[in-house]
């Protein structure tokens, strides 16, 4: 089946260049465009997209009002077209909460030699958002839209607390995560209490950038310290370690003064199922360092990255979660471990929290 397609962007180049882009898959038809939110609010019911291309940063009628009104009115699954800059991403994670199915940046030129990649992505994220439950993304729509408050964000978001010394990680949550996982990991992350003897690392599939954005307000409503991995960081219970957007994130054992201390080891290398950063990347560092001490929890997203890391982990004695459909925007790299029968567990996400502090206390 086609998916119709319907863009919406001020800028006539972006307009032009998605246009372009989607058209040359032969899955995807582009049934329209639009050059402000007012204008699309009033194309989308004659048209009836099956997915809408939304700017976050427009005039008239701006992108989070725009999307709001879309999920209130007329629900239908939302990838952003995110501008860059801070306020622009802080935006596009607000947008998460109101419904949007996911994010790429906007592409700057036709004669860019990442191109190529960027459209197979652009293609990729609107096959996969046609699929996505709307169900499950409709939480916020009867809610205020409040505007994202990036200068309290900054203030409020690095919970600082020394490093110990020699201190036994007794167990480490590994999660992986893609299409619908920004909303997915804030109530996940939140339900966790401070206390929690474990460390948790986490993969979330993200343009550059974005995963600082999602840090800050992953932050803002957990009790753990929540954090954008950087090389050398150790891995510490209570701390929260975000993979960031493009680099893969490993654990390693490195000697320092003569003691073993798990440390992160990011990498450029390859894209593993079109992915960097990869949650197969990470499961595999993890599984013969943690063993039977490694909880790995598989989100919502298309793909099946995570498929093979969870095999790895199953074979070092580690246990498996995956998200069941019921909960999934998209029932893509959870099906994946359901279907290689890897999981120990398969849960709806509001289920996820009790069962993993049982499994770790």
């Amino acid at each position: 089946m086609t998916i119709r397609a319907l863009i919406v962007d001020d800028s006539a180049l972006i307009r032009k260049l998605l246009s372009d882009i989607l058209s040359r898959d032969p899955n995807i038809e582009v049934i329209g465009t639009a050059v402000n939110g007012k204008d699309r609010l009033e194309k989308i019911d004659k048209l009836k997209p099956d997915v809408v291309l939304l700017d976050n940063v427009m005039p008239v009628l701006d992108g989070l009002k725009t999307l709001a009104r879309i999920m209130k009115e007329c629900p239908t699954p939302v990838v952003i077209v995110s501008a860059l800059g801070e306020r622009a991403k802080e935006i596009t994670l607000t947008a998460f909460e109101y419904g949007a199915v996911d994010v790429i940046q906007k592409p700057e030129g036709i004669l860019s030699q990442s191109m190529p990649d960027i459209a197979e992505e652009i293609c990729r994220k609107v096959r996969a958002a046609a699929k996505a439950n709307l169900e499950n993304l409709k939480c916020m729509r009867n809610q205020e839209l409040v505007e994202p408050e990036i200068n309290g964000m900054r203030e409020k978001t690095e919970k600082s607390r020394p490093q110990r010394e020699n201190v036994f990680v007794r167990n480490v949550l590994a999660i992986g995560a893609s299409t619908g996982g920004p909303r997915a990991l804030e109530k996940l992350i939140s339900a966790f209490p401070a206390d929690i003897p474990a460390a948790i690392l986490v993969v979330q599939h993200m343009p550059p950038g974005f995963t600082t954005s999602l840090c800050k307000r992953l932050s803002l409503k957990t009790a753990l310290r929540v954090k954008e991995a950087q090389e050398g960081d150790r891995v510490e219970e209570g701390t929260v370690l975000v993979a960031p957007g493009n680099y893969h994130m490993e654990i390693v054992q490195r000697t320092v003064n003569g003691r073993k201390r798990e440390i992160v080891h990011l990498s450029s290398g390859p894209k593993e199922l079109g992915s960097r950063p990869s949650v197969n990347a990470l499961f595999r560092s993890i599984a013969p360092i943690y063993g039977s001490r490694v909880v790995s929890l598989v989100l919502t997203g298309m793909s099946c990255d995570g498929a093979d890391g969870a095999e790895e982990v199953k074979k070092m004695g580690g246990k498996i979660i995956a998200e069941a459909e019921s909960s999934c925007v998209i029932y893509g790299m959870p099906k994946e471990i359901v279907k290689r029968n890897l999981a120990d567990f398969v849960l709806p996400l509001n289920k996820m929290a009790e069962k993993i502090i049982k499994m770790i206390s």
